[in-house]
C-alpha cells in the first residue's frame, strides 16, 4: 500500500513527507477498520480504497493551492462521510483549518477518532446538517455529495464574501452547471487524472456573483 501510495502522489506531482505519508496509511487503516462496523463507505478493499477515495481526494491538491497560494483557511468539507476529502487535505495542507460535517452521527464522530488518532488540531468532525452551519468559511468542498444548485444552496450562508466553493464531480456536469442561479458563478473548470482510477473527474470552481 505504502509503495502504491508514493507511486501515486508521484504521479500527481506532490511533494509529501515521510509524516504525511505515514498519516495518509494510518488513516486508510483506520477508514478500513472502522467501515466494518460502521458502514462508512461502500468500497471495501483497501487498494480499491486507496485510488476510489484517497487518491481521487489527493488530486485536488495542486489545483487548490494553485487556488490559496498557500494560505491559511478556514475550509468546510460538506457531507464529509468518511472524511474525503477533508481528512486527506488535513494531513497535507496543515495550514488548513478543516471541518467536515456529516448529517449522520457516526461519520462525524469517525472523523473526530481520525483527528485524535492521527494528531490532527486543524481537523474536527461536526454532526449537523449543512444548512443549519454558520461561517464563515473560505472554502466549501464537497465530493460526491448533492447537485451544484443544491450544493451552493445549502452552504450559501456558511461561505465568506470572498470565499469560494470547490465541488468535486465526475463526468463534467453541464446539466447541472445550466441549472445554477444566476447569483452563482462558475470561474473555472479542472479535469483531473486520477492513478489508477479510469474514470473521468473535474472541479468545477465556483464563487457568489459580485454584488449578490
Amino acid at each position: 500500500m505504502k509503495a502504491a501510495l508514493l507511486q501515486g502522489a508521484q504521479a500527481l506531482g506532490l511533494a509529501l513527507d515521510d509524516g504525511q505519508f505515514e498519516s495518509l496509511l494510518a488513516y486508510l487503516a483506520l477508514l478500513a477498520k472502522w467501515n466494518r462496523v460502521y458502514n462508512l463507505t461502500a468500497v471495501r478493499s483497501a487498494p480499491d480504497m486507496l485510488t476510489h477515495h484517497l487518491l481521487d481526494s489527493l488530486a485536488v491538491l495542486r489545483p487548490l493551492q494553485a487556488q490559496t497560494q498557500g494560505r491559511a483557511l478556514k475550509l468546510l468539507d460538506a457531507g464529509s462521510g468518511g472524511g474525503l476529502p477533508g481528512v486527506a487535505l488535513a494531513i497535507c495542507r496543515p495550514e488548513l483549518d478543516v471541518t467536515c460535517v456529516d448529517a449522520v452521527a457516526k461519520k462525524a464522530a469517525f472523523i473526530q477518532q481520525a483527528a485524535a488518532t492521527l494528531k490532527l488540531p486543524n481537523l474536527r468532525g461536526l454532526h449537523a446538517r449543512v444548512e443549519s452551519l454558520g461561517g464563515p468559511f473560505d472554502l466549501i468542498t464537497s465530493r460526491a455529495f448533492a447537485s451544484l444548485a443544491d450544493f451552493t444552496a445549502w452552504t450559501a450562508q456558511a461561505l465568506a464574501p470572498h470565499g469560494v466553493w470547490m465541488a468535486m464531480k465526475g463526468k463534467l456536469p453541464d446539466e447541472e452547471i445550466a441549472a445554477l442561479p444566476p447569483d452563482v458563478d462558475v470561474f473555472h473548470v479542472e479535469h483531473l487524472t486520477v492513478p489508477g482510477l479510469n474514470a473521468e473527474r473535474c472541479i468545477i470552481w465556483l464563487r457568489k456573483r459580485a454584488g449578490q
